[in-house]
This record gives C-alpha cells, structure tokens and sequence, in this order.
C-alpha cells in the first residue's frame, strides 16, 4: 500500500486514522452537498436485461439470493432482510446493466424530486407495488428512486457458527461442521460504477439524492486536480449506514462495475465460495479484507460475465465522520487477501478496451493522457 505521511501537527480530524490516511486540505471537494434534493434512504435494487432468465436464475440460487418473483419476462431476487428485493433480472435481447434504484425516505421525497428535475412519479411493477421518479445521470446512466407499498417479510436466516475465542470458550462439546451449502444473501450492499465524468456525476448524487463521501482516492501526483474515486453512503443522521452504498471511479467505461450482497461471516463467504467453485463458476478475487469499508470480501463472475461480491463485516458510519483521503494503488486496496486479479482490475487486454481507451481519450470527458497513465500505475503499485 502507499502510504502518505501524516503531518501530526496539523489538527485532528474525527476520522483521522480511522478510515484513511489523511483527511481533506484546504478547498478541497468537501463530500456533501449543502442543499440536497432528498436524503435517499438505500439502495433499493439493480436492474438488469439478460436474454436466458433460466440460467441467470440458476446462478442466483447458487450464489445465495431467494427468488421474490419470476414470470416469462422478469426475475426478482431477494434476501433474507425484510424490505425490497435486491435485483430484477428482465429478459433481454443481450446482457447489460440497466442501473441503481435508489430507495427514498418517504413518499413525499418522489414528489420533491420530481418538481426539482422536471420528471413524473409513475407507478412501476415491483411485487408489492410502488411508485418511482425516473432520471439519468451525468454519465448517461438511468437512476430510478422509488417507494415501495409493501416491504417483503423477512425470511429464515443462516445462523452465524459459534465460535471459541482463546479463553471464551463458547461451544464445548460440539462440532463445528457448517454446511457446504450457497451463502444466504441478506441484502443488497452497494453497487460501484465506472464514469468518465467523474466530478460532475460525484457532484450530481450528492446534490440530487443527498449522499455523502466517506472515503476519497486520488491519484499518486495529481492530488491537486481533484480525487478519481469516492465511497459514498447515505445520510441517515445519527443513525450508522454502510461506508458505501455507491462507489465511484474515474476510467474509459462507462456504467457497472460490481455489486456486493451481505452474508451472514466469513464462514458463510468461504463455505459459499467453495460451492461455487466445484459448480465451476470463475472466481475474480478473494478472500480477504478492504481497506476502505474494511468488510470482508470474496469476488465471483456469474455466466454473463458480471462481477458479484459477497461480503460481511464492513464499516458503518453516521453523518458525522467527515470524508477521509488516500492515494489509489492495487496493493491499497486490501488489508490482507491473495493478489489483486487483473480480471478484478479489469485490466485484461482486449480489443474492445482498447476501443474504449481510445473513444474516451477523444471524448469532452475527465481523461486525458496524464490521468490515464496515472490510473495504470495506481493498477500496478
């Protein structure tokens, strides 16, 4: 990992070793806006088209989602947690990602919204019924916020194993034998999206949806023009919500990236990984720790070449931690696990990359030939 020396002089800041090495200079991008549209409460769910619903549903059951609904045109997938499903899969005629629904504190927050972008609520087809406002963002991307009528009950959970800790002696005279069975998804975690105009769309999820930076990444030497990542969660108050429910990256592409569902531990991910494997699915990255979030993770490509997460244990912050800043390398991005993949960086050669560096080079975007070479050498450091 990198690592940036911490002027002890300079004033203590509440997240100051905490979540990262050093925190915002001065007339640096401060995290939040002062004026949101609305405070989004969640990530509700992702959308997705993909041609073969039967094998895309075949996968979901073996990576741990519940099934919510499935008729000839739509999946729904869901968790244990009571609330929204995680994920609806529509037939389509080619596999893509469609984009985030984002789920709004009350009713009221989807009129607001819709004054505020000149859009229209609309009644969408979530089981249970609901309403959403409909927008896109800087990238292009479509973003729904909706409210649903009913939340899903919840469903029975995989229990967490009882552990001995040295002299906590919890469990004598029994056996540990965790099931080789799927991870039991309990809910969608974040979702992170790759963009070439990375500023504006930062600038448009706080201002538009409320979210706020709990962790900055910028460029080795190119500190001054602004950062190229952010970990971005939702503002509860006083109440603690994951370290991010949104990530964001400056690169060549456009849209998805990965998505992360929790699971019950780090037995549930190892047990679960190893099902996935002798079914023959590609693992991309894992087992190990991040470092920003510090959940445990374990990365795994499904058959249309996306690539899902299961993760536990991951930080939960309040509105009260201001956002932290660090410089963006490979090796920074795990506290301990095996070598990031190039299949997890992305950074396998392909002809359709390189068409993609090339239109982004030649585009009015963010990257350009400085930032470009500075994204490589934070992929091999």
């Amino acid at each position: 990992m990198s690592h940036t020396p911490v002027n002890r002089a300079d004033p203590q800041t509440p997240h100051q070793d905490l979540h990262s090495e050093q925190g915002a200079l001065r007339g640096e991008h401060p995290g939040r806006s002062r004026n949101p549209v609305i405070k989004a409460a969640d990530l509700a769910w992702l959308e997705f088209e993909k041609p073969d619903l039967d094998r895309a549903e075949v996968f979901a059951r073996d990576f741990g989602f519940a099934i919510a609904a499935r008729t000839e045109a739509e999946l729904w997938l869901r968790g244990t947690f009571a609330g929204s499903p995680c994920m609806v899969i529509r037939r389509g005629r080619a596999s893509r990602f469609i984009g985030p629904a984002f789920r709004a504190a009350e009713r009221a927050d989807l009129d607001r919204l819709a004054r505020a972008t000149g859009s229209t609520v609309r009644d969408i087809g979530v089981p249970g019924g609901g309403q959403a406002v409909a927008l896109l963002d800087p990238s292009g991307l479509p973003v729904r916020v909706v409210h649903c009528a009913e939340q899903l009950p919840a469903l029975p959970e995989q229990e967490p194993l009882i552990l001995n800790f040295g002299t906590d002696h919890r469990r004598t005279n029994i056996t540990q034998r965790p099931p080789r069975e799927p991870s039991r998804i309990q809910r969608l975690g974040h979702v992170v999206l790759e963009t070439r105009v990375f500023a504006r769309t930062l600038d448009w999820y706080l201002d538009t949806l409320g979210l706020i930076v709990s962790d900055f990444l910028f460029l080795d030497g190119q500190r001054g023009r602004g950062p190229t990542m952010a970990f971005i969660r939702c503002d509860q108050g006083s109440v603690a919500v994951d370290h991010h429910t949104l990530a964001l990256h400056l690169g060549p592409g456009t849209g998805y990236v990965h998505s992360a569902y929790q699971v019950t531990d780090l037995d549930s991910i190892a047990a679960g990984g190893e099902y996935l494997g002798e079914r023959g699915y590609q693992r991309s990255w894992g087992i190990g720790r991040h470092i920003q979030g510090s959940q445990l993770f374990d990365y795994w490509r499904d058959p249309d070449h996306f690539m899902l997460e299961h993760f536990a244990d991951g930080d939960l912050f309040s509105c009260d931690l201001e956002p932290g800043w660090a410089p963006m390398s490979s090796s920074g991005l795990a506290q301990w696990g095996p070598p990031v993949t190039r299949d997890f960086l992305g950074a396998n050669p392909s002809p359709a990359k390189l068409r993609e560096v090339m239109t982004a080079l030649r585009g009015d975007n963010e990257l350009d030939p400085a930032r470009l070479l500075g994204l490589m050498k934070a992929m091999s450091s």
